[in-house]
């Protein structure tokens, strides 16, 4: 049960062997597999598996309900499973492998140098992180914490039209139970999820957090997206004159080239990534368009108005936009982060190392499930793993072997910080 034959056997799951890249997309084949690979490692290791309200996967090393009962909610580590459109293998996956790497390590120790947590110890596997096919993002964690409604949720639907309700009732799950899970919230003390970084920061010569292998992130830039459909009229693309036309493809350009330029005045990111076309033929002029946007960026305010810009520029072609999903600005909890950062810097002394400056905080324009959880109360902090390459959601990403093993031994060192601690 090592790091490398995990690694190995998530590997082909999903995986285009044309691009390299992968398709794990919430509720499909792809994802049971994966559901059972995790379900498979947990009781290798006689985890206790539980799931809540929305499906997340919960393995649990010790009783959570007692300890939560006691005043001693339990130390949880994790991340998803699930994959953008062609995405890289270690966006997600990288931090629940690292999670039950890392438990290993101290269950090994329980065996064989006697420490015991005094707090119970939980590897989570969220659903949808990134929602690539419903459209909305953590809709996971979202659900549990009550920020995405059980009503909006099962009406979402996927690009062939299929509602989460059938997607739910296709893969053996009752829709009906989907919602907010204070239970299951009131088991986790502490959450820290370990990431591929997805940028350059740690690769980056010139950056101040360059030559480390681990960092700790501080926050999360507020972001969102937001569904613009615009309107227009089937014709014939060889007999229809252009002053004839109504294309809602012209409408949806001009919105494009808008978002860049938005973004530029604005100081922030917006991309416009996704788009269906109806009717979809090359011969007809499109009768509607739907575009998806997304933006994000360091000031919230910024953000907004790049999006205002974006949507009164899509209305006076005559489209409508619909906000699908917020995350306001996420800082990670201080002395949550002060002491990641202290306990990293230890083993690092003590296994012989040094650090350039310290260990480095890292903030991302990358949404992630911690952000969620931090924004519903939970004491959340993450740690992020140098990738080489800088690039993320492609298949070029990647983080090197020693890395990877650094993290795993970072995540350790900080589960077993958190876990033994008493009330």
């Amino acid at each position: 049960m090592s790091f490398e034959s995990m690694w190995a056997a998530l590997e082909p799951v999903g995986r285009d062997p044309r691009t390299g890249g992968y398709r794990r997309f919430a509720w499909t084949a792809e994802d049971d597999t994966l559901r059972e690979w995790f379900a498979g490692e947990c009781a290798a290791r006689g985890l206790d598996l539980t799931e809540d309200r929305m499906g997340n996967q919960w393995a649990w090393w010790g009783d959570p309900d007692r300890a939560a009962a006691e005043g001693r909610p339990g130390v949880v580590a994790g991340s998803h499973l699930d994959s953008v459109p062609d995405g890289g293998a270690f966006d997600g996956p990288l931090g629940v492998v690292s999670a039950l790497a890392a438990l290993d390590v101290l269950r090994a120790r329980a065996e064989h140098e006697g420490w015991q947590p005094t707090r119970p110890i939980g590897v989570v596997n969220f659903v949808d992180e990134e929602g690539a096919r419903f459209g909305v993002a953590c809709a996971g964690s979202r659900v549990i914490t009550g920020v995405l409604g059980p009503d909006r949720a099962r009406s979402l639907t996927d690009a062939d039209g299929t509602t989460m309700v059938e997607a739910l009732t296709r893969a053996g799950r009752d829709p009906q139970m989907i919602g907010r899970d204070d239970e299951a919230l009131r088991r986790i003390g502490s959450f820290v999820e370990l990431h591929v970084e997805q940028g350059r920061a740690l690769a980056d010569p010139d950056h101040p957090a360059h030559g480390h292998a681990v960092a700790v992130g501080s926050g999360i830039w507020p972001h969102g997206r937001w569904r613009l459909d615009f309107p227009g009229e089937a014709n014939h693309a060889g007999t229809t004159r252009l002053e004839d036309r109504h294309d809602a493809m012209l409408g949806y350009a001009t919105a494009v080239l808008s978002a860049r330029r938005a973004a530029e005045r604005q100081g922030c990111l917006a991309t416009i990534g996704k788009v269906a076309v109806q009717p979809g033929g090359v011969n007809a002029v499109p009768s509607a368009v739907t575009g998806w946007l997304d933006a994000r960026g360091a000031d919230e305010a910024a953000v907004r108005a790049a999006v205002a810009d974006v949507a009164g520029e899509a209305e006076r072609s005559g489209a409508t936009l619909t906000e699908e999903s917020w995350t306001p600005p996420t800082t990670f909890d201080a002395d949550l982060a002060t002491r990641l950062q202290r306990v990293l810097a230890s083993r690092t002394a003590a296994a012989g190392g040094t650090q350039p400056h310290g260990i480095p905080l890292l903030g991302t324009g990358a949404g992630h499930d911690a952000g969620i959880l931090a924004n519903a109360g939970v004491p959340t902090a993450m740690l992020f793993v140098r990738n080489p390459t800088g690039v993320s959601h492609s298949p070029q990403e990647w983080a090197e072997a020693d890395d990877c093993r650094a993290g795993v031994t970072a995540l350790a060192g900080v589960l077993e910080d958190l876990a033994g601690e008493r009330a």
